[in-house]
């Protein structure tokens, strides 16, 4: 034993040992926890980002048959006052809120306290108008509430005998004009219908 102290021999003791392999496993665990705490994380995440867009989807408009113009004058100047087409769901899914927009001043344009959560817009390459006044018919098995459900269909009506298109737009919706109608929901894609008016504006006038 003298020899080996002479010698500045040193050795390791188990409870040096012990402390290292402590600090090992500690060191694993807090690596392994945060491993695990973000897997989790992640797959919330892809959960939520799964389930938002599955919500999206089942709020999604559709426009069912064609758009329909009523003139406010007719002929080859003539110009388009009044828009109807119907609308459904995307696969039967969830109900949106078709609450009709107030109109007191009857501009074609929603009151600013309106109560409508569905917005819709128009454009052409002259303008942009948000926010139109629209109402709603309830067609076929739909019932009394403002509700479109599954299996229902609603008529859009965008401006009315009082207060049409002409009294916002200008220039007016006149022949060979293209325009959009963008129709934007709480939740769900923005459903877009996108028409040219013809050459010659009858009475009523299927819009291709």
């Amino acid at each position: 034993m003298l020899k080996k102290f002479l010698n500045h021999e040193k050795g390791i003791t188990g409870l040096e040992t012990a402390i290292i392999l402590i600090a090992f496993v500690v060191v694993a665990a807090v690596f392994a926890y945060t491993a695990l705490s973000a897997g989790l994380f992640s797959t919330q995440k892809s959960q939520e980002a799964v389930y938002s867009g599955l919500k999206e989807a089942q709020s999604t408009l559709e426009l069912r048959g064609g758009v329909i113009g009523v003139a406010s004058a007719t002929g080859s100047a003539g110009n388009v006052g009044v828009l109807k087409f119907t609308v459904a769901n995307v696969l039967g899914g969830e109900a949106v809120d078709f609450t009709e927009p107030d109109d007191s001043d009857n501009d074609c344009v929603a009151d600013t306290d309106s109560s409508n959560v569905v917005v819709i817009n128009y454009q052409d390459q002259s303008q942009t108008v948000d926010d139109l006044y629209w109402t709603i018919s309830k067609l076929g098995n739909a019932d009394s509430d403002d509700l479109l459900e599954a299996n229902e269909r609603f008529e859009i009506t965008i401006g009315d005998a009082t207060g049409n298109l002409t009294s916002k737009l200008s220039p007016t919706l006149g022949v060979k004009k293209t325009f959009n109608i963008e129709i934007l929901t709480p939740a769900g894609a923005t459903l877009t219908i996108e028409r040219t008016t013809p050459a010659w504006i009858d009475s009523i006038v299927h819009l291709h």
